[in-house]
Parts: structure tokens; sequence; C-alpha cells
């Protein structure tokens, strides 16, 4: 069972939070999550980190405009998840309003993989470009940079994944996490990065005098897709992606957000003027990301890029259907998958072999350390998804594969908090030269190919160096609150506040813990629970989505305040997360 820990909370924090009008409640709440001084929390454009320290932001602004100038062709090398389609949205938009010839290709995971590999390089070669600009990838496109370099067309990369040991050479490259980057916000998506390049462009243009007999381009007009893109891809909301969040929420709720966003909020039936950031993040990201999992992300990409509603509806409307086709993959995988599991339970102990370098074995553990998992049956466009959620539910390290073509798997991995999954997975490569054939991402995620006939040393390979990484206090499972609400604590407009704040990875939503008395409970919807709880001689309404079996009379519940709407009423709701009962 989870080990249920509040939060560490700094006094003078909460301190200063209280001395400069914040209520108690959210003090700690903000305080719990690093905030020091009050204006930590100001997420108005005027706090947005400068480009100054953004290596080469400057130079691939002149590199812009000079070919702009020129009447260059630009190709932009788009990625296929929901950070890609909106990072290439931005570029195509935003190049396009400062006067670019551009156009873009997005690969088909199942038939060219990740990047900018040799064969997208010479699939768009074919439309004749003068420069190459990839978004949310190419930082690790050694091969493919070097192929365009010998076709005669310039690379320009932007990218926000770590790079490898070998940079390509690109004409320029634009990465916060590339070597002797200064930029202190390393955690900006593929699509903030893009952003980024856009505001040195329009910079560069106004000393040029570009703008001179014409107006400037509205930049915040981009801030619903970098929004979109940065929750989705689950960064680290520091202060500098939680004001892109915030902008692009903004403009959404006063219903500035473009037509592609509009019409994948109304087939998730959300309301634009009540969206929050884990929307974005759980409703309208999936939805973007069904079309590069299940089909081509060109769909999404079109979606997004469309100014006409009909016809970005009609898009949307086919990236719901595939959306729903891919829960429906996903349920039956997950279930292959826990069946496979009652074989090898987490908790097993795992006997380790000798590794290739001849050390000796890891003294042997109680426990498993990680999970790799094969299934032939596995679709390769939802094994990241699959995941995650077993990461979730075991609390370890995951990669899931699924079977590509000539004998190769694709894996797809979700790290805890104790691993940093791309280091563990360069460990592995080095001790196993020839093991994996190619790997790249970042801590919380990342991608890999092996041959069919390596899985099983990979795993035993994988276990090792998480085995010597993670220990046992980094695999319980801590499910951690911000502590018990008081009676007066316990209200919509505390409920309301939270509804509009930014949360999401590195900034977690606030949850609670209390003990409650189950005075009414009833089935809604077939499995869920609508409860009347008591607390401090208060009731208050709650629901327990995915259960629908009665609960005891006494519970100690962590729980989320919601704003529940019916009939136009609005009341507070608490949605219960974890339980467990307190007769026992």
């Amino acid at each position: 069972m989870p080990e249920i820990t509040p939060r560490r909370i700094s006094a003078s924090a909460v301190q200063h939070l209280l001395d400069n009008g914040y209520a108690s409640v959210l003090a700690r709440i903000f305080a719990a999550r690093g905030i020091t001084e009050s204006k930590q929390l100001d997420t108005s454009l005027a706090m947005l980190l400068p480009l100054d320290n953004l290596k080469n932001a400057r130079e691939m602004s002149r590199l812009l405009a000079d070919a702009i100038a020129a009447k260059k062709k630009f190709l932009v090398i788009a990625d296929y998840d929901a950070d890609g389609a909106t990072a290439c949205a931005v570029a195509v938009r935003g190049l396009r309003g400062f006067g670019a010839q551009v156009e873009y290709i997005v690969p088909n995971r199942f038939e060219y993989g990740y990047g900018l590999t040799p064969e997208i390089v010479r699939l768009a070669a074919a439309q004749a470009p003068d420069i190459l600009l990839t978004v949310d990838n190419g930082i690790a496109s050694v091969e493919g940079v070097a192929e365009a370099n010998r076709l005669g067309m310039q690379v320009f990369v932007t990218d926000h994944h770590l790079p490898g040991d070998t940079l390509p050479d690109a004409a320029c490259i634009v990465n916060p996490n590339q070597p002797g980057c200064m930029f202190p916000g390393k955690y900006l998506a593929g699509v903030g990065v893009m952003f980024y390049v856009l505001l040195a462009l329009r910079a560069e243009l106004r000393e040029r005098g570009a703008f001179a007999d014409r107006p400037e381009p509205k930049l915040a007009e981009l801030l619903d897709l970098v929004a979109l893109g940065t929750v989705a891809d689950v960064v680290k909301l520091d202060q500098n992606n939680r004001i892109l969040v915030q902008q692009g929420l903004q403009r959404i709720r006063a219903g500035r957000a473009c037509a592609g966003i509009n019409s994948l909020l109304r087939v998730a039936k959300k309301n634009p003027e009540k969206i929050s950031s884990q929307d974005l993040g759980f409703t309208v990201g999936p939805r973007l990301n069904a079309a590069g999992r299940l089909d081509d992300m060109s769909l999404g990409i079109e979606c997004l890029l469309n100014e006409d509603d009909a016809t970005a509806m009609r898009l949307a409307a086919k990236l719901d259907a595939l959306n729903r086709e891919r829960r429906g993959i996903e349920a039956e995988m997950q279930d292959s998958a826990l069946a496979a599991l009652e074989q090898i339970n987490p908790r097993d102990n795992f006997p380790r072999k000798e590794d290739a370098g001849g050390r000796p074995a890891a003294a042997r553990r109680p426990f498993r350390s990680s999970l790799a998992l094969f299934d032939e049956s596995w679709h390769q466009g939802v094994i990241g998804i699959l995941a995650s959620r077993l990461k979730d539910k075991f609390h370890r390290p995951v990669i899931a594969f699924a079977r590509a073509n000539d004998g190769e798997l694709k894996g797809s991995g979700r790290s805890i908090a104790g691993l940093h999954l791309r280091d563990a997975l360069d460990l592995v490569s080095k001790r196993h030269p020839v093991l994996i054939r190619k790997f790249g991402g970042h801590a919380a995620a990342a991608g890999l190919s092996i041959a069919e006939a390596d899985f099983e040393n990979f795993v035993a390979a994988f276990e090792q160096v998480c085995g010597e990484l993670l220990d046992e206090n980094d695999l319980t499972h801590r499910i951690e609150t911000d502590g018990a609400l008081k009676h007066g604590e316990m209200n919509l407009d505390i409920a309301r506040t939270l509804e509009q704040q930014v949360w999401g990875q590195g900034f977690p939503a606030p949850q609670f813990n209390n003990d409650f008395a189950v005075q009414n409970q009833r089935v809604v919807g077939e499995k869920h629970l609508k409860l009347r709880l008591e607390t401090q001689g208060k009731l208050i309404e709650a629901i327990l989505f995915g259960h629908n079996e009665p609960l005891p009379g006494q519970i100690h519940a962590v729980y989320s305040l919601e704003v529940n709407e019916y009939n136009g009423t609005q009341s507070l709701q608490l949605v219960i997360r974890h339980w467990r009962d307190i007769e026992k």
C-alpha cells in the first residue's frame, strides 16, 4: 500500500507569502513547490526569461532573416507527438507571418522512426527546399544532417532533448540543453524553443527596419499552441514554462484560440472559458497525439494550421475517433501486460547475471527494480502510454517494446523520480556496446531500439543498471499531499482559485488528506461512486472514479478540490484519489 507523506514546507517561505496577502492554504501549497517569494508566481509576459542567453538564438535569427530576404524555401521537419505537432504549427504560422516560404513534413513513425534520418532527408529533397528546419528533434541526427549537407541543403536545428556525445554538423543549433548554453530555462519544450527562435527573429527584423511599412506579426497569438505543447510534453513547469502556459490559457479562455484548438476542445466536450492546464494534458493532448500514434501526425498539424472552423472541426472529429481507437488498443495491451506480470511480480526475487565486463553480479535483492516487457501483438504507437500506466501502477521504471521491421523491437520507457532514464540507457549502452541500436530522451521518458533476439539480454542489463541506481527507498511508492484541510479551508472559493492556476510536471496539482465518515454512497454511471462524506462536523459531496464497490464507514482519503457545475449551479466536490479503511 502506498505511503501517504506530507510535502516539505519552508516556514519562512510560508510566512513571506502570508505577508504578501496569500491565504494560509495557498501559502502552504506554493511554499511546498519551492516558491520562496511572491514574484515567482508572476506569470505576466514581462517575467519571461530574455532570449539573450539562449545559445545561437541570435545567430539563427540572422540566418533566418537572410533566408527570408533571399526568398529561400523552408521545409519544417516535425515530430509525431503533440509537442512536435504544436512546434511545427508555431514554426509554420510564425515564419509565414514574417514572409517566409515554408512547408512541412512529419515522418511516419512506423516507416521512418524518429528524427531527421537520412531517409527523411532524401524524402524532403524531393520538394527541393533550401533549408530544413527541425522542431522538437534533430539534436541526435548526426547522419541525417550529414546527408542533408551532402545534398546541398542547410539544416537549422531547434530541439530540447539531451544531446549525445557528438552534435550534428548543422548550420545552426538552438537547444537550451546543448553544451555551452547558459539559458536558465532548461525545461523548455520543443514548441517553447521554436517560440523563442521566433522572438529572436522578430527582434532581428525590427533592427533591419522590416516593419517600417507593415505591422509586426503578433507572436502572442501563438501562445495557445505553446501552452498545449508544453503541457502535453510533460516538461517541468518552472516559472518560465508556467508563464507560457498561463498566457496561452488566458487566450483560450478569452475565445482567442486557433480554430484547431477550439475544435479539439469541442469534440472533448470542454468549455474553453473554463479550460485548465490539466484539460490540455489529459483531454486535448491525447486527441492530438492519437494521430501520431495510430496514423499520420499530418492530420493533427493540419487541424492546428487550418483557419476555417468547419474544416478544423472535421479534422478534430477524425482525431477524436482515432483517440477512441487508441483507448481500446491501450486497454487490450494493458490487460495482456497485467496478465504477464502475474507471472513476474515486481516484488519477486530477480537474479542478476554477470555483466559483459566480467564484473560480479549485484547482490540478490528481494524485489525487481525495473520492468521491461514485450508482446508481439502490441501496437508500436501505444507502448509509451502503456509504459506510463504500468510505471504508475507498480512504481518502477518501465520499458514496453513492440515489434518493428527487420527483426527489430522499438521500446518506449517511462521512469520514476529516482532514475534518469536516458542516463540509465546510456550506462547500459556503454557496458553492452552492441545491445542498444539507438536511444534518446530525457529523465522521465526515453525511446530505444534493440534486436528482437536481444530482448532477454536487454531485460537483464537494464535490471542490473536500475538495481545499482535505485534503492528500496526509491522504489517505495509515496503519495505526497499538502496535508489536511481545516473546516474553513474546504470551500468553493479555494477550489476556484486552485482551478485557475497552472499545475503539471514539477509543479503538481494540490491534493490533501483527511479522515472522513461515509454517510451515503451510490453507484453512478455504472462504475463510479458518488459519496456524501462528513469531516469536522461538515457534510461534503465527493466522487470516486473507476470504483463501484461500497466503501467502509470510516476512511482516510487523499483528495483534490473540484468545482462541480450542474444546471448552471456551482458547488464544491472532492475527487477521491486514494483511500484506505481506518476501521481496521
